[in-house]
């Protein structure tokens, strides 16, 4: 990405170490935020759960917070290094991340939030979230995507889960758009972001399957990540969980908004889709465990990656959550319940190695450069 690894701040001064902040660490605000989301959403609500949603709500809005300006002091004390984070091959691609922080920021604010700072203020910070995040997830699902996977010419070798990232974007605004629907009363605004949530569903749809098409080749091959990029096999999990969430949240919104028939036929898709593309992420998370257990008996170094364990961890709980409530059922509430236990021991985990690294520094160097 770059070779710059002092830079002095005047003549005869101390060489200082260049700051190294790429967008990958908007994840740790999607992988906290998604817990408040997941809390809320159980379909068993144990004693305290509540204030376990509110405690997450806080502490992704916290680190958002930190992120976004840690981000702008790094454009600002090192242009030459940021700007080379979208050029990047590997690293261009968690731009995915910064919308989808944004709208998981809003809709943990519209869910868990609203008790504490009131409806109106919570639905105008959701609805402002969802509209940031909608069009920086529309700007990341085609630029990215389009420079490196097709005018780069991306080969079947180079892929990775995060090829998905940019993609996913505009299904998290999908399954925003239908719990800000429930919140606006009917109206122009409700058509406009239902018809908008459901056109961001087929957008998600139709460009991640190629994509991991491509990533079943990959591994079908045997042809494996390098042991720190193991972890995101994991964001498979986020297209197939998210869109099963945003399609059981859209047919619960659609009867606000759209005609009987109509939503009923919404409604029938959403139980025939979840179920079979649940199946289909039940099938990834024994997959994906089981990359992730090899590779940790052989070895697996932390990276920023590790946070793939936390997020698309998070939509396969929010997805089954969906499902109990729709068709229903005692299997779909098991997965949730046993999920949401898994993620927040991994992101008990992911947490604290990532305090660590930046304790240390060492999250906050460039790659491969040691500073004395």
């Amino acid at each position: 990405m770059t070779t710059i690894a002092l830079s002095r701040t005047a003549v005869g001064a101390r060489p200082r170490a260049v700051s190294y902040l790429p967008p990958n660490w908007f994840a740790a605000v999607m992988g906290t935020g998604i817990i408040a989301i997941a809390a809320h959403g159980l379909p068993w609500q144990p004693p305290g759960i509540s204030l376990l949603a509110i405690g997450f709500w806080l502490l992704a809005c916290g680190v958002f917070a930190g992120v976004v300006v840690a981000t702008v002091r790094h454009w600002v004390r090192d242009p030459d290094v940021a700007r080379g984070h979208h050029a990047h091959r590997v690293v261009a691609h968690f731009y995915g991340a910064v919308p989808m922080a944004v709208m998981t920021v809003g809709t943990s604010t519209l869910l868990v939030g609203t008790p504490i700072i009131g409806r109106d203020v919570a639905l105008g910070i959701d609805l402002a979230c969802w509209v940031l995040g909608t069009l920086g997830g529309l700007v990341v699902a085609v630029v990215i995507p389009y420079r490196h996977l097709i005018a780069g010419r991306a080969r079947v070798d180079e892929a990775f889960g995060g090829w998905l990232m940019p993609v996913v974007a505009p299904m998290v605004s999908a399954s925003a758009a239908a719990l800000l629907v429930t919140r606006l009363n009917g109206g122009w605004a409700a058509h406009l972001v239902l018809g908008i949530g459901c056109a961001m569903f087929v957008l998600t749809v139709v460009a991640s399957v190629p994509i991991m098409a491509v990533l079943g080749l990959r591994l079908r091959a045997g042809d494996q990540v390098a042991a720190h990029m193991v972890p995101t096999w994991w964001i498979v999990l986020g297209p197939l969980g998210q869109s099963v969430t945003a399609a059981c949240l859209l047919a619960h919104a659609a009867p606000h908004v759209v005609s009987e028939p109509a939503a009923g036929a919404l409604h029938s898709f959403a139980i025939g889709y979840g179920l079979v593309v649940w199946a289909a992420a039940t099938v990834w998370v024994v997959i994906a465990g089981r990359l992730t257990l090899r590779t940790v008996r052989s070895g697996m170094p932390f990276a920023l990656t590790w946070w793939s364990f936390t997020f698309p961890v998070g939509t396969y709980v929010t997805g089954s959550s969906a499902l109990a409530l729709t068709p229903g059922g005692a299997v779909f509430e098991a997965a949730a319940v046993a999920g949401f236990a898994v993620l927040v021991l991994a992101w008990g985990v992911v947490a604290v190695r990532t305090l660590c690294g930046v304790v240390s520094g060492e999250l906050c160097r460039v790659p491969g450069v040691s500073v004395r």
